[in-house]
């Protein structure tokens, strides 16, 4: 009688197991897939650039060191690690807000049907990446909970399941714009 008790407990410990095991799987999946989200909206914006950038050559000629940036941005995109790519997304971000406000100083430019729709497509571009970037962070911070919390951060001890890293906002965003009425 002992022995089928102890055969139950082990059968529901080993159960138990392998649900904990399967459930971690199961959150780092959508993590990696929440990241793939954001890898197909940066391989987007990537695509978007030269588009904008050769529209834009022909009216800035002596803005070249800002279409440089851009470009440089836009390689660093495309190769390196996660967060390396999302550095390289955040400083391109940057990079492309100048682009627009110098676009200000050309009427011609802000006139033209070529740019204003790149300019929208990258603003839909913009708010895909940061909603995807959102799906990232609620899904890894979820398998992170389920990582840490007792006992499961047993069984993911035993298999190694490692943190997987918050996608932050850089310093420079934080900061609330001043509005000036003058």
């Amino acid at each position: 009688m002992i022995g089928w008790i102890l055969l139950g407990v082990l059968v529901l410990l080993v159960l138990y197991v392998i649900a904990g095991y399967n459930g971690l799987v199961r959150y780092r999946n959508w993590a990696k897939e929440a990241w793939a989200q954001i890898d197909v909206q940066l391989k987007r914006r990537h695509d978007l650039i030269p588009n904008l950038v050769e529209t834009v050559k022909g009216y800035m000629q002596y803005e070249q060191e800002t279409l440089a940036k851009v470009i440089e941005m836009r390689s660093r995109l495309i190769s390196g690690s996660p967060v390396e790519r999302v550095e390289a997304d955040n400083a391109l971000t940057g990079t492309l807000r100048q682009l627009f406000a110098l676009a200000e100083a050309y009427p011609d430019l802000k006139a033209n049907e070529t740019f204003l729709r790149l300019e929208e497509e990258l603003a839909t571009t913009e708010n895909k990446i940061a909603y995807a970037r959102q799906l990232y962070n609620r899904t890894a911070a979820e398998y992170n909970i389920r990582r840490e919390s007792f006992p499961t951060n047993l069984i993911a001890g035993m298999f190694g399941f490692g943190p997987m890293e918050l996608l932050a906002i850089p310093e420079a965003e934080r900061e609330a714009p001043q509005v000036r009425f003058t």
